[in-house]
């Protein structure tokens, strides 16, 4: 799935199964800007879908979307409606680890629905998988459905991925939006990189945002994977923060048990004097040196508007081909029901 630049709400449109109903919920903060929360809730409209929207601008408690009593109660009550097949997250920032006590996770992952959403919504994923399904690492209400310019190509490999037994992800692949930004040693390189191994891997896609898997190692909600692809991104990260957690993960015994590690976007971070020319690069050299899992880069998923759609649990092959990219195919996830 390369996602097409072509892509408008038309091409969109055809896309979703009419009538699908879609719950918004606010496990982690609250919309900094409610008319993001319209856009979003308008344009899931105009799609064709239904929409049950159980986040209250006026119940936003502290920096989350609601009291973590609430943001746990609208997870519950949505995947326990019977209408609701889409279950999308209104936005990261910080909160689904506070409600992982109050929440009835085998009730969740035995309900069926699709859950969305990235950031902190890995908790979530991670939980879900630990009590055996799989769900979806992609878009959210307030930054990409919500967007003032929506990025049609997210939103088209979004249910295009929702709707279809198998789909295949090719590395990122520049465009002029990327501009000088995207080799800037500054930031973490979201492009394949030269030293990126050649290697064919088959296991179970999972992972998300390296805080948040690293954050839950050790606790009950922690999936066991033997085998498998982990897929990792972060934002306002350091290279020696993110060095730091995947350290962890290593030392934890959890990296060499998997096949393959494919990294997203690491950026909006600047370096300090202290970092004395420390970037991603230079940390990256070093994981590969310590690490004997091969460790591929370029996956188009993370803090950014063109991010993929990545079933969490599915059977995957990564084909990669080195510094010339790689592809991954992902099928064995549940989809929407076809009309």
């Amino acid at each position: 799935m390369h996602a097409a630049s072509e892509a408008t709400l038309e091409t969109v449109k055809a896309l979703v199964p009419a009538g699908t109903c879609v719950a918004v919920v606010a496990p982690g903060g609250y919309a900094p800007d409610p008319a993001a929360v319209e856009r979003g809730v308008a344009l899931l409209e105009a799609l064709g879908c239904r929409v049950k929207n159980f986040y209250r601008h006026e119940e936003r408690y502290q920096r989350f979307g609601a009291s973590d009593e609430a943001r746990a109660a609208q997870l519950m009550q949505a995947a326990a409606d019977p209408e609701v097949e889409v279950v999308l997250a209104l936005r990261g920032s910080y909160g689904v680890s506070r409600i992982l006590p109050m929440l009835d996770v085998p009730a969740l992952a035995a309900s069926g629905k699709l859950f969305v959403g990235y950031s902190d919504i890995t908790a979530l994923h991670l939980a879900l998988l630990q009590a055996g399904a799989a769900s979806f690492a992609g878009p959210m209400l307030n930054g990409d459905f919500g967007a003032a310019e929506p990025n049609w190509p997210a939103l088209q490999a979004f249910w295009t991925t929702l709707a279809s037994p198998q789909v295949t992800v090719h590395e990122h692949r520049p465009t002029e939006e990327d501009g000088k930004e995207s080799m800037d040693p500054r930031c973490g390189d979201r492009l394949t990189d030269a030293d990126s191994p050649a290697l064919h891997a088959e296991g179970k896609l999972w992972g998300g945002n390296l805080a948040m898997v690293a954050h839950l190692v050790g606790s009950p909600w922690f999936p066991q994977v033997d085998g498998g692809i982990l897929f990792l991104e972060d934002v306002n990260e350091h290279p020696f923060r993110v060095e730091r957690m995947m350290l962890q993960l290593e030392h934890a015994g959890i990296l060499a048990r998997q096949k393959a590690i494919v990294l997203g976007d690491f950026a909006s971070y600047r370096l300090a004097e202290i970092d004395n020319g420390y970037n991603f690069g230079e940390m990256l050299s070093f994981l590969r040196g310590r690490i004997a899992t091969p460790i591929v880069t370029g996956l188009p998923f993370g803090h950014v508007r063109d991010l993929v759609t990545l079933p969490v649990g599915a059977h995957t092959v990564l084909e990669s081909q080195g510094a010339a990219g790689f592809t991954l195919t992902l099928s064995g996830y549940p989809t929407l029901r076809p009309r």
